[in-house]
C-alpha cells in the first residue's frame, strides 16, 4: 500500500484553501482541536465524531511475554492503549458503498 500521509500541515493547509482564515489562523485551530482531542483522551473519555468514528481509550492487565527470539519471559506492565473504531458510515465510504447502505 503506497500513498501520502495526511500530516498537520495538510490539515492546515486545507482549511486555509477551503475556509478562508490565513495560514497561522488555520493552523491555530487545527492545534486546537487536536489538543482538545487529545486532552479529553488523557482525562479518560472517549471522542466521538459524528460520520467518522471513535477514538477510546482501553485499559490492558499487565502480562507474562515472550521475546519471539530468545523465548526469555518479559513482563509487561499494565498500560492504556489508544483505540479507534470507525463509524458505518466511513466504512461505507472506504468500500465505496453509497452513505446510508450497508455491506451486510
Amino acid at each position: 500500500m503506497t500513498g501520502k500521509t495526511l500530516t498537520r500541515a495538510d490539515l492546515s493547509e486545507a482549511v486555509h484553501r477551503q475556509i478562508g482564515l490565513s495560514r497561522s489562523e488555520s493552523a491555530d485551530l487545527v492545534k486546537s482541536v487536536l489538543d482538545l482531542i487529545s486532552d479529553t483522551l488523557v482525562e479518560g473519555n472517549s471522542v466521538k465524531l459524528s460520520s467518522f468514528g471513535t477514538f477510546m481509550l482501553r485499559s490492558k492487565n499487565g502480562r507474562i511475554g515472550r521475546n519471539p527470539k530468545t523465548g526469555q519471559e518479559v513482563p509487561i506492565t499494565p498500560r492504556r492503549v489508544l483505540v479507534f473504531r470507525p463509524s458505518q458510515v466511513m466504512k461505507n465510504v472506504i468500500n465505496g458503498l453509497e452513505p446510508g447502505t450497508s455491506d451486510d
